[in-house]
């Protein structure tokens, strides 16, 4: 089972390393462990599980947050319209994004990160994914708002790219222009 003990903090090589593919047909350990990050999301979600092991919730998890360079990411949650993400993603690839832009307005957090890191970080309104699924079959998702952003913040894990790597560096609070928060309206 994961646990916090087991995600690599700020300044693990891993997170500013862009990961390496994973092999298709994926291998046995490859799965195991992305079930165990799905089955972590999960857990750190469940008020019971999350509190015996001390857990910080979170609603996504790649595999680099681990300190392994794979191109592996699981999600578990909800969006604003009920839809739910529940599942892990091998090579996810984004193949298209809106010129719109979106953001939290409350910011991003990262498992990785144990410090509040304040500012608005602009993202895609919209995204296209493709990507393996955990049950290995190819998966193409049109993604927009809460989960684009999602989706992004793990695909940028696989990149080497921090949530805080976004903000502008010299007014952190600086709206990108027509940008619509994506937690308050989609």
């Amino acid at each position: 089972m994961i646990t916090m003990k087991d995600i690599v903090r700020e300044g693990y090589p891993t997170l500013t390393e862009s990961a390496a593919p994973v092999e298709m047909p994926p291998n046995k350990e490859d799965q195991e462990t992305l079930t165990d990050m799905l089955t972590f999301i999960q857990n750190s979600q469940d008020p019971e599980i999350s509190e015996k092991y001390e857990l910080r919730p979170g609603v996504g998890l790649a595999a680099p947050q681990l300190g392994l360079s794979k191109r592996m990411m699981a999600v578990h949650f909800e969006d604003l319209n009920g839809n739910s993400y529940s599942d892990g993603y091998y090579n996810p690839k984004i193949i298209s994004h809106s010129v719109e832009q979106t953001y939290i307005s409350t910011g991003e957090g990262c498992l990785s990160v144990d410090r509040e890191v304040p500012g608005i970080v602009p993202r895609h309104m919209r995204i296209t994914i493709k990507a393996i699924n955990l049950n290995g079959e190819p998966v193409k998702l049109r993604l927009k708002g809460y989960a684009a952003v999602v989706f992004q913040h793990e695909i940028d894990h696989l990149n080497g790219i921090m949530f805080y790597d976004h903000i502008n560096k010299n007014d952190p609070f600086k709206t990108p222009d027509g940008a619509k928060p994506c937690d308050i309206t989609e």
